[in-house]
């Protein structure tokens, strides 16, 4: 809130250059902002007394959004990565494959390994889930199992998330 919004009979108010003037009638306090040429902005509408300050608002935006911005630049999004895989995939391609999702979880992805059934394969589905166990044994010095093995329609599929 700024200015005439402020409809609150008393307000804490701090000047220019960072100083207390103590509780005035937000009135009194308008016209100070107004002297100055600056806004009365409301920082901390929950205070009580409300606590309100003479700045310029376009100022005071541009920092908070500028503030914003920089709070933004510093997050890590993780990516979920997946790997397929058939259940009579052979010893040299499963390891491709955990190659693959090693150099995903050291950039602080994680994995979701999936091992898809087609045809005939359905029959076997319960006797391939050892592939997955074996994935995330191998796997067990840099990743841990975030979320089980698990059938999902035609396909058994688990995530790993990198070790702390």
């Amino acid at each position: 809130m700024i200015n005439e919004q402020i409809r609150d009979k008393e307000v804490r108010l701090i000047g220019v250059d960072g100083e207390q003037l103590g509780i005035m009638p937000s009135r009194e306090a308008l016209k100070l902002a107004q002297e100055a040429e600056l806004d009365l902005v409301k920082i901390a509408p929950t205070a009580k007394p409300p606590v309100c300050k003479i700045i310029d608002y376009g100022k005071y935006r541009y920092e908070l959004a500028r503030k914003e911005k920089e709070a933004k630049k510093k997050q890590k999004t993780v990516e979920i990565k997946e790997i397929r895989m058939s259940p009579n995939i052979d010893s040299n391609d499963l390891n491709t494959k955990m190659n693959a999702a090693k150099k995903f979880l050291s950039k602080g992805d994680k994995v979701k390994v999936t091992l898809r059934f087609r045809g005939r394969e359905m029959a076997h589905m319960q006797s391939s889930k050892h592939i997955l166990d074996d994935f995330a044994a191998e796997l067990a010095e840099v990743a841990v199992v975030e979320k089980a093995p698990k059938l999902e329609g035609r396909s058994i599929s688990m995530v790993l998330a990198e070790k702390k």
